[in-house]
């Protein structure tokens, strides 16, 4: 009888027709993914032989001894950026130019054959010690292309690269990502051969079985490729996902047209994902926290700055990717000051905003809770800071709201919605309302939600009553966390431009406040001069400018000049290529040869007079900026002449990774050299039949 009236007293406890969970919809994540996800944001950390060439990629032949980082330091790189907010760090152990950063036995080409502590040193070794103290986790990048390997192109190198990440997994792990880079096949030194080799990088390296090290040995390892097969790139080197990014996606056959990728290509896809995607695939967004990938001096006053970072933050964590933040140690092993500086800022930022989830304490009504249960399906798990534990809705209830009394008025300008993500991504779109002069008000709408979905609204909003609109779902949903955040008070940078004349403008970020410049390249103080109209800087240099209001130091912007380009002009050029685009200070605008005179050759060279002899110490080439890669440069070549018909070589090379990161690229001549006249020849053109070039430019000083 005790039995029977326990279970009768059970049965009046719960709800009268409780349901189930709801059922999953789509992919769904692994565990593996589940705690990249929770991640959100690390650093991959790049250092090498580049580092003390100046180069992005090496060829392959460069000596190891060039390596010594005499003040190498793994915890100040690892410390600052756990500063950051960054949970984790990607090292990477082998770039193309086949360097191993490890006293590796597939290859002489390492580490031991380097000058640091006389050959003794293992910096993979020291990052992971310092990742185990900081608590941070850590990531391996071993490039599959090897430009030294002479077996690379054979099936014998496979051999060798699978032996590293063999060495790589079992003495440096545990590993949250094994990393693959997409850059395959081209020419390098290869043993000595100096040729082109390229490869089917759909079978070459015989992904299935390369990766299935990856699953055996570090099985709680994501595996990062162009196109997964757990996270995807989102197909740009600058920090953002689409406004609308799905975390589920279907790889693509490759296309002539498009970027191959381990024989797969990243269209807009990559961006955005796809609603009905067949894989969960989420998005990974990789940017330098500089122009480049690898440490050079000349960018030392390149740096983004924390609001910078904050704004790739709301562009990529915001939509459910992660960030991955380049970070580059100088020649003695460390990070510049410059860098250690905005990271702290950033992580300043981040802590700052969401300390306090201003919707704490709220009294929440919803519409619908699934089967009645509260305590199982209610929308108090919003705010408990748990991401699996959610509000759901009965099954055929597909739109409902949600009113959020507040605990009196508060005053917000981010918002934060997240999914269960374990019952996949369901929500598609939602909106939000506040309670303004007594009516409902539209402030908000956002798009696939997912992991984290962050809503940077454009001003303050000050309300103590909100409203959440699911305005598209195809199942019920199963919504985790819901938050509203405030930004502390900081200041953009101003913007930098200058005209062909050589007139600067500073246009600043706020109409009531002061801006402050320096033309040396020091920090602007507010002893600085303020800036008042446009001003001559003909000769170029450094000009850094800053808002200034009496709480608050803005973020700097750095503008690098040449010398001004009044008086040049274009002596030789094919016509019809707007070759005079180059020099008129309009990022907007190119020379462009892609289309030539019906029946001529394309002529990728264009030949400019500076007007006067100048003392030439590097120049610049701006690639095009409107994000289309035919006519970008793969191999330059740089020519100077004091009378427009005797030539001489100044430089020639390559500029590497330029339709991932088509970034100003800043050549220094090994030796300055007085001239009035240079030009400048495309060598290869990646893709197209033509060139196009939005700028050149000289640097004098």
């Amino acid at each position: 009888m005790k039995k029977i009236f326990l279970f009768a007293c059970l049965l009046l406890t719960e709800p009268a027709f409780s349901q189930q969970a709801p059922k999953p919809y789509g992919p769904l994540p692994t565990n593996a993914q589940l705690k990249w996800h929770e991640m959100e944001m690390y650093c991959l950390i790049h250092f090498g032989v580049n580092t003390y060439l100046d180069h992005e990629w090496g060829f392959g032949d460069e000596d190891p001894a060039l390596v010594n980082p005499v003040q190498f330091n793994a915890k100040q790189i690892v410390d600052a950026a756990k500063a950051g907010g960054f949970k984790g760090i990607v090292v990477v152990a082998k770039h193309h130019d086949g360097l191993c950063l490890w006293p590796t036995k597939t290859t002489d080409h390492n580490i031991s054959h380097s000058k640091w502590k006389n050959g003794k040193g293992d910096i993979l070794k020291e990052y992971q010690l310092a990742c185990k103290q900081a608590g941070m986790k850590m990531g391996i990048y071993c490039s599959p292309w090897d430009r030294n390997n002479s077996a690379y192109g054979t099936p014998a190198y496979l051999k060798i690269y699978q032996a590293q990440l063999k060495e790589l997994y079992a003495n440096y792990g545990p590993l949250f990502i094994s990393w693959h880079d997409g850059a395959n096949g081209g020419n390098g030194y290869y043993g000595g051969a100096r040729e082109t080799r390229n490869i089917d990088q759909s079978h070459y390296y015989e992904w299935d079985s390369t990766w299935g090290i990856t699953r055996k040995m570090q099985p709680g390892a994501v595996l990062f490729g162009d196109v997964g097969p757990d996270v995807r790139w989102v197909g740009n080197e600058e920090g953002h996902a689409g406004v609308t990014c799905w975390a589920t996606y279907t790889p693509h056959a490759p296309d002539k047209n498009r970027k191959p990728a381990n024989g797969y290509v990243i269209s807009e896809e990559g961006t955005e994902g796809a609603r009905n995607g067949t894989y969960w695939l989420p998005a990974e967004c990789d940017v330098p926290i500089r122009p480049g990938w690898f440490y050079h001096t000349s960018q030392n006053a390149q740096v983004k700055t924390p609001s910078e970072l904050l704004d790739l933050y709301y562009e990529s964590v915001g939509r459910g990717a992660a960030l991955d933040l380049g970070l580059s140690p100088d020649q003695r092993g460390l990070l510049n000051d410059n860098d250690v500086t905005s990271l702290k800022g950033f992580g300043k930022l981040l802590q700052q905003t969401f300390a306090v989830n201003l919707a704490r304490g709220a009294a929440l009504k919803a519409s619908n809770i699934r089967a009645n249960d509260a305590a199982k399906y209610g929308p108090q798990h919003l705010l408990d800071n748990d991401r699996y534990t959610y509000w759901a809705t009965d099954d055929a209830v597909t739109n409902p709201s949600l009113t959020i009394g507040l605990t009196g008025n508060k005053t917000f300008n981010v918002i934060r919605l997240r999914e269960n993500i374990k019952l996949g991504q369901r929500i598609g779109a939602i909106a939000v309302d506040a309670m303004q002069n007594g009516a409902w008000k539209e402030i908000a709408t956002a798009t696939s939600i997912g992991a984290n979905r962050l809503i940077r609204l454009p001003q303050n909003i000050t309300t103590d009553k909100v409203r959440l609109r699911i305005t598209d779902a195809p199942v019920c949903i199963a919504l985790s966390d819901f938050g509203l955040y405030k930004e502390p008070v900081y200041l953009h940078p101003p913007s930098i431009k200058r005209d062909k004349s050589g007139m600067i403008t500073i246009v600043p970020g706020y109409a009531d406040l002061p801006v402050h410049y320096t033309i040396d390249g020091t920090i602007p103080t507010m002893k600085s001069p303020i800036y008042q109209h446009s001003f001559l800087f003909a000769e170029g240099g450094t000009v850094r400018a800053a808002s200034f209001s009496k709480q608050v130091a803005g973020d700097i912007k750095t503008g690098i000049f040449g010398i001004g380009k009044k008086g040049w002009q274009i002596i030789d050029a094919q016509a019809g290529s707007h070759a005079e685009n180059v020099i008129d200070e309009d990022e907007q605008t190119d020379w462009n040869t892609l289309t030539p005179e019906q029946g001529a050759a394309p002529r990728n060279e264009v030949i400019i007079d500076m007007g006067k002899t100048q003392l030439v110490k590097a120049f610049t080439y701006l690639p095009r900026q409107d994000k289309i890669e035919e006519g970008l440069i793969g191999k330059y070549a740089f020519y100077i002449s004091n009378n427009g018909k005797d030539w001489e070589k100044a430089s020639a090379g390559d500029f590497h990774n330029i339709e991932a990161n088509p970034v100003q690229q800043l050549v220094l001549l090994s030796t300055p050299v007085k001239a009035r006249y240079f030009k400048f020849s495309a060598v290869h053109i990646n893709h197209g039949e033509g060139v196009s070039v939005a700028e050149l430019g000289i640097i004098t000083k």
